[in-house]
């Protein structure tokens, strides 16, 4: 059984002009991520959002229930190789994340409510997922698209995020779709920052994050997609 390692996650938005600020700031001082694959140092992440029939995951977000739990299958870069089943959990201010990498066999049968066809003998967030989709009628809820910048940095295992054309394909369920009809949620030019560590972030970057004036948000792209109307 695994110790459960919170971390804390801190989320802003702001514009792109004190993004690229910000980004050139820190990439003195941090690594680009390895997911990375475009000139930009950016990479493409498509997640798909299960709720249950009552929208519990979205409510509880919105009405800021202090510990909640979220599911979500996600792909980089539009990769059906690589994928990755998710539950994160959120406990006040700190979050956990627990993942089990699954096959497109398991992924499509997630997608179409084929529970029954998962294989419960191994205990695991698979069964988990499986177990909750049945009892709990968890499905499809929306799809969240967007593009991500991310820097790390050892100590700590500190985190910095750029996320930017954050997009919601609402009403769709099919995660390897790669003409999938989206629509833009933020306004333009907006960008997502999210700070991660573990107890402490490390006080230069710190100090560089700080040197932006920003206001802390609680900033779900989950909700954001669920919320915005097509335009």
């Amino acid at each position: 059984m695994d110790k459960k390692q919170y971390r804390h996650e801190l989320k802003f938005i702001l514009s792109e002009s004190e993004a690229e600020i910000l980004k050139y700031r820190l990439s003195l001082l941090m690594d680009v991520d390895t997911n990375s694959i475009n000139e930009d140092n950016t990479y493409f992440i498509r997640s798909l959002y299960f709720d249950d029939v009552y929208d519990t995951a979205y409510y509880e977000k919105v009405d800021g229930v202090e510990t909640r739990e979220k599911y979500r299958i996600r792909l980089y870069n539009l990769d059906d190789s690589f994928i990755r089943l998710e539950r994160k959990e959120k406990n006040r201010d700190l979050t956990y994340k627990k993942q089990a990498i699954i096959t497109k066999e398991q992924c499509l049968k997630f997608m179409n409510g084929d529970f029954d066809d998962i294989d419960l003998e191994e205990d695991g967030l698979v069964r988990e997922f499986a177990l909750k989709q049945k009892l709990k009628e968890i499905r499809p809820s929306v799809i969240v698209d967007y593009k991500r910048l991310a820097y790390t940095y050892p100590v700590e295992d500190t985190r910095v995020t750029f996320d930017e054309k954050i997009r919601s394909g609402k009403y769709a369920s099919n995660l390897f779709d790669p003409e999938l009809l989206t629509f833009d949620v933020l306004e333009p030019k907006e960008v997502v920052l999210e700070v991660k560590f573990n107890n402490a972030i490390p006080s230069h970057i710190a100090s560089v994050i700080m040197s932006i004036p920003m206001i802390r948000q609680a900033v779900s792209k989950f909700a954001l997609c669920k919320e915005k109307k097509e335009v």
